[in-house]
């Protein structure tokens, strides 16, 4: 039972490998045998045949029989009824008369009828199919086995081990190939390739088990077409290497392929440079000519015009040379070079077509030419660097290159500018064009006639000059003059609103000093005395952003500083932001104000906060950046150096162009009213700047925006600095009385009233002087009883740091402290270096006035 369903499986083998591409036809026993003899089983037929001679009797004795009259009616109408449906069936397209063609006989044939010889075995080795062309290389037995396949390869021991490593293969069911020599007795010998693949059939896997699918093809004649190829790809090298012109092929991806000898030569090269070095096109030629040269080839059908470029050859000596290129079916190019002398003397003949072709590579800006039908003729390797989406191409339509990624008003300019040189009109004002892909560079376009005649080519002219960096300067230029005279203007305000505010809170504080808390009007004096303070934030926003606060700079790691003001990050962002620090190892040193850094950080943090009203994520993160990577936005204005960098990113919604061109004006804000002072990104600016540092903002709608603040690095003289400065720690004296003679200088005389008041309650004898001449006359009445003076810098007829020469004239050691508005780099450069003096900026209240001097006098 089990070897009859064997069989039976095996037998529908040949269906199951026509879905494979592959025609097997497996048999057993002698099914087999005849098979490969191509006989017809016809013993099954014999029943069949008795049957019908039977069935034709009995009909003709029925017919025969006088009763068989009716009967024969009535076959007659049934036969002429299905004959007619029949008829209709066949007209119809629904009856096919013709032999009817087993599945298993047609693969059969088509099998025999394969040049390619086709063997099914199991995996242990054993045939289960063969077609005739594997029968006549392999043979069979008497019996009509066909013989073990290993039997064809025995004789030679090359292809027994070709033969054994097929073996292998097939036993770990893996595909495998190998080209084998035959070589019989009386016989050229033949290569054949003879290959192996695992196969099954599916449902039948259990009976079966795993097969092997055999196939040799004979590769004799396709071997030996290769080989004459070969040759003659070699004869035609051979004549290629002896022209006297350069040939060079060329990859689609830019790599050299193929140099003859020629231009091998030229260039100084071995020929296993080529896969030594991976040579390709831009090593030969720069880069924009390798542009210019694929440009070419676009063009040479139509134009056959060649490109002059100057290559390096060996010595590093460089020589004009012109390409001819065209482009081959995959897309690479077949570039031919002709070398031109470039000694050639004035007389002789192309020598002024050869300097000039020299001169119109090497010029530094852009050059093309223009023919009657106002398309490209010719183009130098700066015209193609400034088009850099490589459509500068020879014959292309030269407004619509120009003008590829510009505006249609813009566009309609050039055209009319084209046409008018074409008609001979000299263009006296250029045309500025923007080109890239993001509009990133800045052209200037000029146009200029040719000497028209009537078989000239080239009509006009173009001059294209790379203004980006000129565009970009006048833009930074503009905006920088912009933020100049806003901080000048916002300076002089908050100069003179400090001393306003220095009173107000004065005043506030000597109120206060007469007033409980339990007493009506101390919550009033408190109420005017906070609205004074905040006043005096504003003032120092816009102090900043003109750069005129006065900053405590000193050495920090900005990790620290980042540690120090967490928990004001978390107050002022709220719980719908989180916040993530991300601060590296060894983090550098830079000097600036702790306090107004701190100021930087929360005023971008809660720029961000406004842009995430749904809440988000907040990534404060620094680290350090090297010389080398600060040459990257060099062409941002940003000075060549180390630096740290604290970075700011948020996840918001993001800002516009329009925007970003406005976010550092002062009183600029997107906020509604009452919601925004537009000072805070204002503020930001100035404190980075007046730190020395730079920062950039980087926005995406609807991706969040990025500050990026660089603070210039800073070394230490010595550790000790660093010690000194952690364990100094200015601690305010609590008794602020003190006695001694206080000169006060200020011209204001609100402000002095203030200030002599306040120094008088705390014990002190005050002289008072409006100016600095006054001072010097105080001065000259009372002698060496003045213990220490206090002044304005900024005063009629004579300044702070002039009355402070004047005294050390009679009195090199007197103390001073000098008050203002402006910060005190703004006046030190007018004093003598090692010049000692204090400093309390305006507005000051009263207990750190009465403080300051009190900490000097003790000195």
């Amino acid at each position: 039972m089990q070897a009859s369903k064997t069989a039976a499986a095996e037998n529908q083998i040949a269906f199951a490998f026509m879905s494979d591409s592959d025609v097997r036809q497996p048999q057993s026993g002698m099914a087999r045998a005849q098979t490969l003899n191509g006989g017809v089983h016809e013993a099954g037929f014999i029943p069949v045949i008795a049957a019908a001679i039977a069935a034709g009797a009995l009909v003709l004795a029925l017919v025969a029989s006088p009763a068989g009259e009716p009967l024969l009616l009535t076959l007659m109408s049934v036969l002429a009824m299905v004959g007619l449906f029949a008829l209709f069936g066949y007209a119809a397209g629904h009856i096919r008369v013709g032999e009817r063609v087993r599945d298993d006989d047609l693969i059969r044939a088509f099998a025999n009828n394969l040049d390619d010889g086709v063997l099914v075995t199991r995996r242990d080795g054993r045939p289960l199919y063969a077609n005739k062309a594997m029968a006549r290389l392999v043979g069979t037995t008497a019996a009509g086995e066909v013989n073990a396949l290993e039997g064809l390869f025995a004789g030679d021991s090359k292809a027994a081990a070709a033969y054994f490593r097929l073996e292998r293969a097939a036993s770990r069911r893996e595909p495998w190939r190998e080209d084998i020599e035959l070589a019989a007795a009386g016989q050229p010998t033949r290569l054949v390739r003879v290959a192996n693949r695992p196969c099954t059939v599916p449902g039948q896997e259990r009976d079966l088990g795993p097969m092997i699918l055999w196939t040799i093809s004979d590769v004799t004649a396709e071997r030996a077409r290769q080989a004459s190829a070969v040759e003659t790809l070699e004869a035609v090298l051979e004549r290629m290497d002896s022209l006297p012109a350069g040939l060079m092929e060329v990859d689609s991806r830019g790599s050299v392929m193929r140099l003859n000898a020629t231009f091998l030569r030229w260039l100084g090269l071995e020929p296993q440079s080529l896969s030594d070095r991976g040579l390709r096109l831009p090593d030969i030629v720069s880069p924009e000519g390798a542009e210019l040269i694929a440009n070419a080839a676009a063009a040479f059908y139509t134009h056959g015009q060649g490109v002059d470029l100057d290559v390096a050859i060996d010595k590093g000596a460089r020589v004009p040379m012109r390409f001819f290129a065209r482009r081959d079916p995959q897309g690479g190019l077949l570039v031919a070079a002709f070398r031109r002398e470039a000694s050639a003397a004035d007389g002789e003949p192309g020598a002024a077509e050869i300097r000039f072709a020299r001169f119109f590579q090497s010029a530094p800006f852009g050059i093309a030419t223009i023919g009657a039908d106002g398309r490209l003729m010719s183009t130098n390797a700066a015209f193609a660097r400034m088009i850099p989406d490589g459509s500068a191409a020879i014959g292309s339509p030269a407004a619509p290159v120009l003008c590829r990624s510009a505006d249609a008003d813009t566009l309609a300019t050039v055209k009319t500018a084209i046409k008018q040189a074409l008609a001979g009109t000299v263009m006296t004002t250029p045309i500025d064009i923007t080109v890239g892909a993001k509009n990133e560079f800045s052209l200037r376009l000029y146009l200029a006639p040719l000497t028209q005649a009537k078989d000239a080519r080239e009509a006009a002219i173009v001059y294209l000059i790379d203004a980006t960096e000129q565009k970009a300067l006048e833009v930074k230029f503009a905006q920088s003059s912009k933020m100049e005279a806003v901080g000048k203007l916002a300076g002089g305000i908050a100069h003179d609103f400090n001393n306003v505010l220095t009173a107000i809170i004065g005043f506030s504080d000597l109120l206060l000093q007469t007033h409980r808390p339990t007493d009506p009007a101390h919550k009033d004096i408190m109420n005017i005395r906070s609205s004074a303070t905040r006043a005096a934030g504003l003032v120092a926003n816009l102090l900043a952003f003109s750069r005129r606060q006065t900053l405590q700079a000193e050495a920090v790691v900005l990790s620290d500083v980042l540690a120090e003001n967490s928990n004001m990050l978390k107050t002022s962002l709220g719980e719908k932001i989180e916040i993530k620090t991300q601060t590296t190892r060894d983090l550098w040193h830079v000097k600036v104000d702790k306090t107004e850094i701190a100021r930087v950080i929360v005023n971008l943090a809660v720029n961000a906060r406004d842009a995430m009203p749904d809440g988000g994520t907040l990534t404060v993160s620094t680290r350090n950046v090297t010389e080398r990577e600060s040459q990257r936005l060099q062409h941002h204005g940003m000075v060549v150096g180390e630096y740290v960098l604290i970075e700011v990113s948020d996840t918001g919604s993001g800002m516009p162009r329009e925007v970003m061109d406005k976010i550092f004006e002062p009183f600029f804000t997107t906020k509604g009213v009452g919601k925004g002072t537009g000072l805070g990104l204002a503020t930001v600016y100035g404190i980075v700047k007046q730190s020395g540092g730079f920062i950039y903002p980087e926005s995406t709608l609807g991706h969040g925006t990025t500050f990026r603040v660089y603070l210039p690095r800073y070394l230490p003289r010595h550790e000790d600095e660093l010690v000194a400065q952690k364990t100094a720690k200015k601690e305010r004296p609590q008794d602020l009385t003190g006695t001694g003679r206080v000169l006060l200088v200020e011209d204001e005389d609100i402000v002095r009233s203030f200030a002599v008041r306040a120094l008088k309650r705390q014990g002190y004898e005050v002289l008072e002087a409006s100016t600095g001449v006054e001072a010097l006359e105080v001065m000259a009445q009372h002698g060496d009883k003045v213990d220490i003076v206090v002044s304005d810098v900024v005063m009629p007829e004579m300044d702070g740091p002039t009355l402070l020469k004047e005294l050390r004239k009679k009195n090199p050691d007197l103390k001073i402290i000098f008050v203002s508005g402006y910060p005190h780099e703004a006046f030190e450069t007018s004093l003598d270096k090692n010049e000692q003096f204090a400093f309390l900026p305006k507005p000051f209240s009263l207990p750190q006035l009465a403080a300051k001097v009190k900490e000097q006098l003790a000195r």
